[in-house]
């Protein structure tokens, strides 16, 4: 495991800012064990992020189930945010009080139906549920034949809302929505100061056809993922798995391991090479002045009547 940090002495003190840790992991999918084997390495890297002082951590999209899974086995894997597995999320949380960000597939009764969610649980350090993310941008073709995209029904609640951790304003978004300006954007005018985005950036994964996909597409964690933290003034993080995947032992999904935290000023604080790594940084907004002279500010002189 790889250890990259770039942190002061003390963590940020509350209301200041977040140190903020991103594991970025491989393992085993689609399996009642392998979700057994991904919730112990989630305690683990929990500990070690505890060592640096972490307030806050971050796992890759569909941490608990694996991405690259048929729909039969995610569907079997899916569980509600009140089921055992998210409650020993919440509990390790509320032990060792620290914010976890958790992806996982998620089973819901909404509009009278049984529908299936791309989800994020952000709890709080003692182990409250503060938000449950619904993906709603989503990418391929499998996805938008294995998930249903969030916030189709009232019910549902707002897509896009913002939570105090230590603090400090934080709001998700999930992997393919890292690459929707809007969405960023959106969440700085609710008041984040961080977004955190959970991701499967892939080399390559096997479809539910048995087709590999292909090629690469381009790396947004050095082009789009600093160009939101410059536009809207806050902390970005890209928390991606690396290397394989593997379902029954046999590889479906090879990941770029691109995880980057970084600054107000578009500059990465950390990022990982595709090797098992934990990022550690301080997420202070104070540390970064205004990227123009004269307090130029996006938010504040955006037209949006224009658009």
């Amino acid at each position: 495991m790889i250890i990259n940090t770039y942190i002061k002495t003390e963590p940020p003190a509350s209301g200041q800012g977040i140190r903020l840790a991103v594991f970025q992991g491989k393992g085993p999918a689609g399996t009642a064990k392998a979700v057994r084997h991904n919730l112990s390495q989630l305690a683990s890297a929990v500990d070690l992020a505890l060592a640096y002082g972490a307030q806050l951590i971050s796992f890759p999209e569909l941490y608990l189930s694996g991405y690259a899974v048929p729909p039969e086995e995610l569907y079997a894997l899916a569980m509600e945010p009140g089921d055992e597995t998210l409650g020993q999320v919440a509990a390790i949380a509320a032990e060792k009080r620290i914010g976890v960000i958790c992806p996982y597939p998620e089973r819901a009764e909404v509009a009278g139906e049984t529908r299936y969610y791309d989800a994020i649980a952000l709890f709080g350090p003692d182990g409250t549920l503060l938000k449950n993310y619904r993906k709603t941008h989503l990418w391929g073709p499998d996805e938008k034949k294995i998930w249903t995209p969030g916030y189709l029904h009232p019910e549902e609640g707002q897509a896009l809302t913002v939570h105090e951790i230590n603090g400090l304003p934080v709001g998700l978004l999930n992997c393919y929505e890292a690459e929707f300006p809007e969405l960023t954007r959106r969440l700085a005018l609710e008041g984040a100061k961080l977004v955190v985005i959970p991701t499967a950036a892939d080399e390559s994964t096997k479809l539910s056809t048995g087709v590999w996909t292909s090629p690469a597409y381009p790396d947004v964690s050095k082009t789009l993922i600093p160009a939101h933290a410059w536009e809207n003034n806050l902390f970005v993080s890209y928390s991606n798995r690396c290397l394989e995947e593997t379902l029954q032992g046999e590889p479906v999904g090879r990941y770029l391991g691109n995880s980057v935290i970084a600054n107000p000023h578009g500059e990465l604080l950390v990022a990982a090479r595709n090797e098992k790594t934990l990022l550690v940084a301080d997420c202070v907004p104070s540390d970064y002045g205004p990227t123009h002279p004269e307090n130029t500010d996006y938010l504040q002189d955006r037209r949006p009547e224009l658009y």
